[in-house]
Order: structure tokens, then C-alpha cells, then sequence
């Protein structure tokens, strides 16, 4: 059996609060109108009793012309009334239209301007399908609350709350037998309603991984269909689809019995109002009241009315639970995501441009100069400039994903300026563990990273990654032209500068080959692309950044073999004069490395320059000449 997961009812205080950040003049002033409208709904009950109260003074002498002109000026006064009440509502409608959409605006906005400080942990740990469906599901059922539930639900209670005080002031008797049916609703209300709001949080909770795993076999049909696992998947997804039923179904069975539940108890409690009504009137039971008034024909009518009115306006709340408490369970995860922890910077030493006079001395300017160097102030206040040249040290280094699983055993890593440095081994021995660490995506647990002789800790992450060229084994095209695809690793990139750099990594050939050339545009992540010219636009993309260090995680691994020759000389050109890191499983890629690094299972077992380690005849050379594979 599932956990029960119950809403916190913070979140409600929460919604209302930042609502009225958002709009601290519309709130109110649609609050107001709303107020308007319910307490101008309540009044009808009073002008009947008036009404009544007129044709039972002039009922003896049948003087119905005096008693006309005694209810013509209460019908006008309604009708006066009711026309303000439409206006009221009106305005309130469409405020709550602008207030709403607006309100998901902003919420969808914080949203994605925190999720783009969040560390690549939370997106590692995270199905993407599940984060997507905040965006989705989970705004539109704040926006179904916000727009249609809230208003209802003010507009009952405050419709509640006034007529009791009017019936109170007829009389106080009657009101004590409506409450002791209204505790039988609150009672029902509250069984029924709490077991649909727990099974409506796990509904949110089933949306989202479902929606998570079909982003994925989306993500990966090729695979499902090479590996034949069609079948697989249709039991998986049904899997998660039966349980959202379950969870669905459960959820909207509690909240579908409930308005008949408490319609019916309302009807028990009018036929009770008028047999004791009836009663009271036979009996000539003294009247207990506020007005003072004694009981009569012209109380109990509109008693009955205020009871059909109560009533009703408390189905009409217990309606709202259903939509009340989707938005709330999707409102906690909307929060969930705003409240989860920005990645952490401390650094404070930032990457500027500099001019090198003749003496070599560095000065910072804005003018782009090609000439970087990291500006570093220090507790005495004065600064110092340090020219970005890419020398790269991490000592005895140790890193865990999860604690107590530790990925890398007292790992060293020397690059110098201009060096070119390679990790082979297999999979899961700490290749790609290690460029995450000098880009901090992760931080290290334990050793030292300095970067230009500075600890990368100082250094602020954006700065220390715009100093830092990368490209990935998975590419990732955005929907644009391919110039712009291009220009996004130098959004200041020129088309002339965007196009060299085509050309350096081997993409301009196909490129103008392409029916708009560098105007084409491209979507789906590039899929009217091969693997390959994908890759080469991403080599493209980092060679536009012009950084001093770049990481080569398998870049050339979707490359054909010819084309890899073409890749490989624009590449050895990109490298030029560049700290260098690769990583590669294609051992002719990494042997003009000026150090090769064997790793396995996070311990570096060997290291030197191809011709060194082939002379050792160890791993590296049993992996070159084919004894065994990096597998």
C-alpha cells in the first residue's frame, strides 16, 4: 500500500500571498467585489420577509392598492441592487482572468529562471518528463484553483457566513436546528474530502512519472525498436498508467460522492426546517431573536429560502474540493521546484579583458582584446592580474556521486599551457567524472583543482567555464539556423568569425551544401542532420568561444572514419597553443597527446606519452595492440 501523502496546508497561505505580491491592488479590489456580489445574494431573503410581513398587514382589510405602494420601492431597491451586483461580478471576472494568467506567467517564469541555477546534480537525479510536467499539469490545475475555485469558494463562504446572521435575527431556534444538520455535512465533508485530497496528491505524483517515462522512450525509440522491446515498454507505461488510474480514480470517486452526499443531506435538512417551522406556527412557540420579532408565516418562508440557500452554498464549497486540492498538490510541486537549492557559487575571482603593454603589464578594459586574465582581489584590497594561459593541476583528488561510493581514488592530473592531456579506459573508470570536476559541475570531496596557480573554488563558476571549450558525445541542436546554433557558444560572434569556425572544425563543406546553407533552420534537435554533421557543428560551436582549455569528451565517437580525418585536422588546428583534455575510446585519436592517462575504476594505473607507454608494455599497450578492449 502507498504511503499517504497529505497537501500542507502552507501551501494555500502561500498561493494567497504571492497573489497579492503579484497584484497588491487587483487582489483586493476583486476580493471586494466578490464580497459585494455574495452579500447583495443574501438579501432577496429579507425582502420576501418584508413582502410577506406587507400582504399580511393589509391581508384583514384587502387594501391592496396601499399595500402595493408599500412593495413597489422594496422591488426597485432589489432590482437597484442586482444591477450593481452584475457590475460587481463583471469587474471581478475579468480581473480574475488577467489576475490568473498573469500569476502562471510569473509563477512559469520563476520556475525556469531558478531551474537554470540549479546544479547539473538536480537534472542528473530527475527524470526530465517529471520537471516538464511542473510547467504543465501541475500550472493548470493552479490556474483551474486560481481562476474558478478560489472566487467559488470566497463567494460561498461569505454567502454562508451572511445568511446565518439573518437567520440568527429571525430566529435563533430555527438556525440551532439548521447547524445541527450542517455538523452532519462538515462531518461527511471531512471523511470524504480527506480521502480525496490524499489520492489527488498521488495523482500529481503518477502524472509526472509518467510523463517522465514517456519523455524518455520517446527520447530513446530507436533503441526500444533495435533491441525489440516494444513489448517491454507497453507493460512498463501500463504499469504507471494503471496506477494513475488507480490514484485517478479513487481521487474523483471520493469527490464525485460528496456533492450528491451533502445535496441530499441538505434536502433532509429543509424538510426538517419546515416540519419544525410548521410546528412552531401551530404550537404558538415564543420566538427567540435578535429582531425580536414573533414567528410567523412571513419568517418562515424566507427561512426555508436562506435553508436551500445555505445549504446549497455549502455543496457548492464541498464542489470546490476537488479542484482545490489538484491546485494545491500542484502548487506544492510548482514550490518544490522554485525552493530547490540554487547551485552554490563562492568564487570571487572573475575572468576579464586585458591590454598587455610592451613591459607586460596587464590592464583590465571592456574593449574585447582576445586577451583574457583573472582579476583577483584580495582581503588588503588591492588586486592583481593573472594572465589566463590554461595551466591545469589537480592533486590527489577524491570524488563520490553518493557518499560512500567513491568514483575517484587519488587522482593527479598535471596539463601545462598548450598540452594536450587524454583518459582512456573503460566506461565507468572516471573519464568524463574528471572534466566534470574542472568545469565544477561537481565539486570535489577531498585534493586540490588550482587553475593558473588558483584554486578553482575562488574562481566564479560562469567565468571559470567561459574560460572552457566543450564538446560532448551527446550534441544538442537547438531549434534556429544552423549560424545560430553556431553562435551560441559567442552570442558576440560575428558571421564571419562564425563561419572560420565552420571551417576549422570541417562543418562548412556540408553546411553550404544545405538548402539555405547557414540560414537553414534547424529543429527536433537537429534531426534532419546525420550524427555526424551534428557533431561538427558542435565542434563548431566551441571553436567560436576561442577558449584557452577544451574538453573533447568523445568528440569524434559519431564520426565516420574519413570524415573523423577532416574533424582531426581542424581539431589538431583548434588545439593549437590550447590546453587540450580528450577523451576518447578510438586509441589513434589520443596518440599525439603529450600525456595519456590510463584510468580504472577511478585510479590512474598509468600515464606518459604514447611511445612511453607502448615501451612499457602495460595496460595502455595491451589496449593498442588488441589484448584485451577498453570494455
Amino acid at each position: 500500500m502507498k504511503p499517504k501523502k497529505k497537501i500542507n496546508p502552507k501551501i494555500f497561505g502561500r498561493i494567497l500571498s504571492s497573489l497579492y505580491h503579484y497584484y497588491p491592488v487587483r487582489v483586493p479590489v476583486t476580493f471586494l467585489c466578490i464580497l459585494f456580489s455574495s452579500v447583495i445574494a443574501t438579501i432577496p431573503s429579507i425582502f420576501i420577509q418584508k413582502i410577506i410581513a406587507v400582504i399580511e398587514k393589509w391581508q384583514p382589510t384587502k387594501d391592496w392598492a396601499n399595500a402595493g405602494k408599500e412593495i413597489f420601492p422594496l422591488i426597485m431597491i432589489l432590482i437597484a441592487l442586482y444591477v450593481l451586483s452584475i457590475i460587481a461580478t463583471v469587474v471581478y471576472t475579468q480581473m480574475m482572468a488577467t489576475i490568473t494568467q498573469g500569476y502562471l506567467c510569473k509563477l512559469r517564469n520563476s520556475m525556469f529562471n531558478g531551474m537554470q541555477k540549479l546544479p547539473i546534480r538536480y537534472f542528473d537525479t530527475n527524470k526530465h518528463g517529471d520537471i516538464m510536467s511542473h510547467y504543465t499539469n501541475d500550472t493548470d490545475t493552479l490556474r483551474e484553483m486560481v481562476s474558478q475555485s478560489f472566487p467559488a469558494l470566497i463567494r460561498s463562504i461569505a454567502i454562508i457566513v451572511g445568511v446565518l446572521f439573518i437567520m440568527l435575527y429571525y430566529s435563533v431556534w430555527m438556525t440551532l436546528v439548521l447547524i445541527l444538520g450542517v455538523i452532519a455535512m462538515f462531518f461527511v465533508s471531512g471523511k470524504v474530502g480527506g480521502g480525496s485530497a490524499r489520492f489527488f496528491m498521488r495523482q500529481q505524483q503518477s502524472i509526472g512519472k509518467e510523463e517522465g517515462f514517456i519523455q524518455e522512450m520517446m527520447n530513446g525509440q530507436k533503441v526500444v525498436k533495435v533491441f525489440h522491446h516494444e513489448e517491454q515498454c507497453e507493460n512498463d507505461f501500463n504499469a504507471l498508467n494503471d496506477a494513475l488510474f488507480e490514484d485517478s480514480f479513487k481521487a474523483h470517486a471520493y469527490a464525485n460522492i460528496l456533492g450528491p452526499i451533502i445535496g441530499n443531506i441538505g434536502n433532509i435538512i429543509y424538510v426538517l426546517i419546515a416540519v419544525v417551522g410548521g410546528l412552531f406556527l401551530v404550537l404558538n412557540t415564543p420566538n427567540l431573536s435578535l429582531s425580536g420579532m414573533a414567528f410567523s408565516i412571513s419568517i418562515l418562508v424566507p427561512f426555508l429560502n436562506m435553508t436551500k440557500q445555505f445549504t446549497g452554498n455549502i455543496n457548492q464549497a464541498t464542489q470546490q474540493i476537488n479542484a482545490i486540492v489538484m491546485g494545491l498538490a500542484g502548487a506544492e510541486r510548482v514550490f518544490a521546484l522554485m525552493d530547490e537549492v540554487a547551485e552554490t557559487d563562492e568564487g570571487y575571482v572573475t575572468l576579464v579583458n586585458v591590454e598587455v603593454a610592451a613591459d607586460g603589464t596587464l590592464t583590465e578594459t571592456d574593449r574585447h582584446t582576445g586577451k583574457w586574465a583573472w582579476k583577483h582581489p584580495h582581503q588588503d584590497g588591492h588586486l592583481t592580474y593573472t594572465p589566463l594561459q590554461g595551466e591545469v593541476h589537480m592533486n590527489q583528488v577524491d570524488f563520490a556521486y553518493e557518499e560512500g561510493k567513491t568514483v575517484l581514488h587519488d587522482v593527479s592530473v598535471h596539463a601545462m599551457p598548450g598540452q594536450k592531456i587524454a583518459f582512456v579506459g573503460a566506461t565507468g573508470a572516471g573519464k568524463t567524472t574528471i572534466t566534470n570536476l574542472l568545469n565544477r559541475f561537481y565539486d570535489i570531496a577531498d585534493g586540490k583543482i588550482r587553475y593558473d596557480g588558483i584554486n578553482i573554488n575562488k574562481i566564479k563558476k560562469a567565468d571559470l567555464r567561459r574560460s572552457m571549450g566543450i564538446v560532448l558525445q551527446e550534441t544538442n541542436l537547438f531549434t534556429g539556423t544552423v549560424m545560430e546554433n553556431i553562435r551560441y557558444g559567442n552570442l558576440n560572434a560575428t558571421d564571419e568569425e562564425c563561419k572560420n569556425a565552420a571551417k576549422l572544425a570541417g562543418a562548412d563543406d556540408f553546411i553550404t551544401r544545405l538548402p539555405e546553407g547557414y540560414n537553414t533552420m534547424l529543429s527536433g534537435n537537429g534531426s534532419n542532420l546525420s550524427q555526424g554533421q551534428r557533431q561538427l557543428l558542435a565542434i563548431a560551436r566551441a571553436a567560436v568561444a576561442d577558449p584557452p582549455v577544451m574538453i573533447m569528451d568523445e568528440a569524434t565517437s559519431s564520426i565516420d572514419t574519413r570524415t573523423e580525418a577532416i574533424v582531426q585536422r581542424g581539431m589538431d588546428k583548434l588545439m593549437e597553443g590550447r590546453t587540450v583534455f580528450v577523451i576518447a575510446h578510438r586509441l589513434s585519436t589520443v596518440m599525439n597527446s603529450d600525456v595519456i592517462m590510463v584510468l580504472d575504476h577511478g585510479h590512474v594505473i598509468e600515464q606518459g606519452s604514447h611511445d612511453e607507454l607502448i615501451a612499457k608494455k602495460g595496460t595502455y599497450y595491451q589496449l593498442y595492440t588488441g589484448a584485451f578492449e577498453l570494455e
